[in-house]
């Protein structure tokens, strides 16, 4: 199981049978994704700039991500730029490496084959004494596997129940007094992430990973595990729904007002109701069940 690459038994087994609300810490012990995704194949990405400029961004706190022009030429990623802008204290994210590297494809696969989750793969590489990203949370599971260097990472419980796509993203609902808040009253959780360690983070937590001052570079890889949920049941559930004709029927322009309007939600609802009520669970089950292992609904 492609999970006991990132976790020890005990944190396999959390996941499959009890998922997590608060994070944890493990040590891998297995050395096989090292061997696998090694500091300096990562490092490679880097310096031969062979990930398509739309899979990078290049930042440094407090400031937003660069603009892609700034590490490309003639439309392509231009490596001579990535590393100037990592020596000057940047942190690289290479996105989407599951779609670059081998080795990662297959983890990825497996990991949904396992989960039913679909998830992807972004590496992270910090230069020391510095940071990329500050304080945010994702709209997803992730397990952080540190691959070289060592990170902290500072974390507060979830502001927000269970962000997902687009609901309660960090950016779309900010605070300005999120951070003075959070510094203010330290966080719920401090981890050193060290080479060798994998830290399990459930969607919503915040985080604010940094480097300490040292002369370690830091390199880590960010395992999102996009979870299903009821809505993504009822999204199937509904899925059919365009095959009886009463749903493909046009509603009037004049029917989006008033009385018409409520007549047309009343019926629709009614609809849906009874489309839910006489469908099947046992022939759809087995559609719902390929949808969870091969589809991938995430974009970026």
């Amino acid at each position: 199981m492609s999970l006991r690459l990132l976790l020890p038994e005990e944190g396999v087994t959390e996941l499959l049978t009890s998922w997590p609300d608060e994070p944890r810490m493990y040590d891998r012990g297995r050395p096989a994704l090292d061997e696998a995704v090694t500091a300096e194949s990562v490092r490679g990405y880097l310096y031969m700039g062979t990930v398509p400029a739309h899979e990078i961004a290049a930042v440094k706190a407090p400031n937003p991500s660069l603009s892609q022009n700034a590490y490309m030429t003639d439309g392509r990623t231009d490596r001579a730029k990535l590393v100037r802008l990592y020596e000057q204290g940047y942190t690289i994210r290479l996105g989407n490496l599951q779609r670059v590297v081998p080795a990662l494809a297959e983890i990825s696969e497996a990991i949904q084959t396992e989960t039913g989750y679909s998830n992807y793969i972004h590496a992270f590489l910090t230069p020391p004494g510095h940071q990329g990203l500050r304080h945010h949370w994702d709209q997803q599971m992730a397990v952080i596997v540190q691959i070289a260097g060592t990170k902290r990472w500072q974390l507060w419980r979830p502001p927000v129940t269970a962000p997902m796509r687009e609901h309660n993203e960090s950016f779309r609902v900010w605070k300005d007094e999120y951070i003075p808040t959070w510094e203010a009253a330290g966080p719920d959780m401090e981890v050193d992430l060290k080479a060798g360690q994998s830290l399990l983070l459930p969607r919503g937590w915040v985080h604010n990973p940094h480097v300490l001052e040292s002369e370690e570079h830091s390199i880590h890889l960010t395992f999102a595990i996009r979870e299903r949920t009821r809505l993504w049941l009822a999204e199937k559930l509904l899925a059919g729904a365009i095959t009886q004709e009463e749903f493909r029927r046009i509603v009037l322009p004049h029917q989006f007002s008033g009385e018409s309007l409520m007549e047309q939600l009343s019926a629709a609802r009614e609809a849906l109701v009874k489309y839910v009520q006489d469908l099947d669970l046992y022939e759809v089950a087995p559609s719902v069940r390929r949808d969870a292992l091969t589809e991938l609904e995430y974009r970026t």
